[in-house]
């Protein structure tokens, strides 16, 4: 057998034409696409799972994500509407969990829209400046999800309390529990911004200032609209986390009714009550706003990814 021979039974065994694309005899311009078949089938592309190892993943995945999130929130709000519709609003409007309600949605919103500033002003500054203690800086950013918030709350108590080192006392007030939420809210816009800010291609930057483009123009009409999603995205998970936020909020709110009880500490205190159905019906209250939020940013992302 010829050496070309050869080469062209080697070609023909190991490379199989895929469906739907174009042949061999592939006219001048055209486009196609081979794959290597394995030892599994001709045709067949290797490494990829059959229909029952998607299966089983599928079925694990449900499992699992049924067992730590959908069961319990389902008990949540079967509990805090089991008495009907009327003892719910009751329980959500009394003049104590109406003000805690509307303090951690406000702070929770004001904490967001911080967020989304300094957190992408962060995330610019560790990726596209370079200066001494970067990397511990970039290290710290992580601190809040590592430490317990209960910890959090305690040195916040102490920096911001009232025998401050610093001189400035927020114990027990609205501005200390916002400071508190900003500390463990901190990471979510910075980490979800840094990739997208390490991955922008520079070339298109490079191209806009050289044809005359200002700093300004650059960010405002190349660099944001590349941003915007990962901005929305942490903005949301810093809400969501806000809402929920207890360990670091207990020390330094005092826990004054009408003033700085939060809603996860006004929940706590109602099951220390016995009081569960009330404690069931705020955490659905709240369950559902923060749904509502997620929601409302997802559209926001999809109606700006579609306009470009």
């Amino acid at each position: 057998m010829s050496e070309t021979t050869k080469n062209t039974t080697t070609t023909e065994t190991e490379m199989v034409p895929v469906a739907g694309t174009a042949g061999p005899n592939l006219p001048p311009g055209g486009k196609g696409r081979s794959v290597r078949t394995g030892r599994g089938g001709a045709g067949r592309p290797a490494g990829l799972g059959g229909a029952g190892g998607t299966a089983i993943g599928l079925g694990t995945a449900t499992i699992f994500l049924s067992a730590v999130v959908l069961i319990p929130l389902a008990a949540v709000i079967w509990k805090g509407a089991e008495q009907g519709p009327t003892s719910f609003w009751e329980a959500i409007t009394t003049p104590d969990a109406w003000a805690a309600l509307k303090l951690t949605m406000i702070a929770s919103l004001l904490v967001a829209l911080v967020n989304l500033v300094m957190g992408t002003l962060i995330a610019w500054v560790l990726v596209r400046d370079s200066f001494p203690g970067k990397g511990l800086i970039d290290l710290l950013i992580d601190l809040p999800f590592a430490l317990p918030t209960i910890v959090a709350g305690l040195v916040l108590l102490t920096l911001y309390g009232t025998d401050s080192p610093l001189g400035v006392s927020l114990a027990y007030t609205r501005a200390g529990v916002v400071v508190a939420l900003l500390f463990v809210t901190l990471p979510f816009v910075v980490r979800t911004v840094q990739p997208v800010l390490l991955e922008l291609d520079k070339d298109m930057e490079q191209a806009a200032a050289s044809l005359g483009a200002g700093n300004w123009t650059i960010f405002r009409r190349i660099i944001l609209p590349n941003l915007v999603p990962a901005m929305l995205a942490g903005t949301a998970l810093a809400f969501t986390r806000a809402v929920a936020e207890f360990g670091s909020t207990v020390l330094i709110s005092g826990n004054v009714p009408f003033k700085t009880q939060v809603a996860a500490v006004h929940i706590f205190g109602q099951i220390e009550s016995d009081n569960t159905a009330a404690a069931a019906a705020t955490s659905t209250a709240l369950l559902v706003l923060s749904l509502l939020v997620l929601l409302s940013i997802d559209l926001l992302r999809r109606w700006g990814a579609r306009r470009g």
